[in-house]
């Protein structure tokens, strides 16, 4: 039976990873904070099935610690400071987990068991003032946040590691990818929910930023299949995972308000608040890598995704107001 340790195995990629891993047999393993706040809410059909661990990405000790009393043969290091605005309230804390948490995480492995397989989730928020579209595995990195640099760091590193000490230690450059496990302060989850709300009578308004930003949209479900795909190759390669296609912020409103039975205009307000300080221009993946060499192709589009998660949140207010 192989062994799989999770970082941030609480959060939306961490909660399909463990699923995927424990149906292919692998004993699961996952890390949290010692936090009163810590919620299992996205793990809860399985929490009876993973090995918790305590440690801190701020903490190298407890690190070293949790590597060796897990002895995974994969690790997934997920956990960061993953919300982009926040990272600019927040640009210390960012560095902290998002980019020297990473080097902790290859400090650990490289001392405790140089076999064990790495995978660090990159993002394509790394490319941010894109020198080409559709960006590849060798377009140059131009972040425009404070976790966008720090994800730089966190990638760079790994190919740091891999190529210093002959670990295996993968990249996945993974474009934006949703769900309806996504947290509610991002714009996706942030539009179906509110949707939900007007829709069940909750609330009369939707504020929002720039309704044109675009990105290239997938389906959790299908990225975090790719994560291990990556460590299950013969060599240790970085792959860019992306839909390949891109939509505004305005096309997914219009079609999560229309399969909430709503006329968007009449709700979305837009708010110069949400607006990021520097917006990333054209991110658009090309995942021909991925495709020819994984073997990976998503397998719910755009329109699907937008449909799965506004039914979701649909449910989800529903069961709201019976519970008040």
């Amino acid at each position: 039976m192989k062994r799989a340790l999770i970082t941030g195995i609480t959060g939306q990629d961490g909660s399909y990873l463990a699923e995927l891993l424990l149906s292919k047999g692998y004993e699961v393993h996952g890390m949290v904070r010692r936090s009163s706040t810590e919620t299992f809410e996205r793990i809860n059909s399985i929490r009876d099935r993973i090995i918790f661990h305590q440690a801190d990405l701020l903490d190298q000790l407890s690190i070293i610690e949790l590597i060796q009393a897990a002895k995974p043969d994969e690790v997934y290091n997920l956990a960061a400071q993953s919300f982009v605005p926040a990272s600019w309230k927040q640009p210390v804390l960012t560095g902290e987990f998002t980019a020297l948490g990473v080097t902790r995480m290859l400090e650990a492995v490289r001392l405790v068991d140089r076999n064990i397989r790495f995978y660090q989730a990159s993002s394509s928020e790394m490319f941010g003032k894109v020198r080409e579209v559709p960006q590849n595995e060798l377009t140059p990195f131009h972040p425009r946040s404070p976790y966008g640099v720090a994800k730089a760091y966190g990638h760079y590193l790994t190919v740091n590691y891999r190529e210093s000490y002959g670990m295996y230690a993968v990249g996945g450059i993974l474009f934006n990818h949703e769900s309806p496990r996504r947290g509610k302060e991002f714009v996706t989850r942030k539009i179906t929910y509110g949707a939900a709300r007007i829709r069940h009578g909750l609330a009369s308004e939707l504020r929002l930023g720039n309704l044109d930003a675009r990105r290239d949209w997938g389906f959790a479900g299908d990225y975090v299949r790719a994560m291990w795909m990556m460590l299950s190759q013969e060599k240790p390669e970085d792959y860019v995972i992306s839909s390949d296609a891109t939509h505004s912020v305005k096309e997914f409103v219009e079609l999560a308000f229309r399969r909430a039975g709503l006329d968007w205009e009449q709700y979305v307000v837009v708010d110069p608040q949400f607006v990021r300080p520097a917006e990333v221009d054209h991110l658009q993946g090309d995942s021909a890598k991925a495709r020819k060499k994984l073997g990976w192709a998503p397998e719910v589009d755009f329109e699907g995704l937008v449909k799965l998660m506004v039914d979701a949140d649909l449910e989800c207010v529903a069961k709201e107001i019976r519970n008040t």
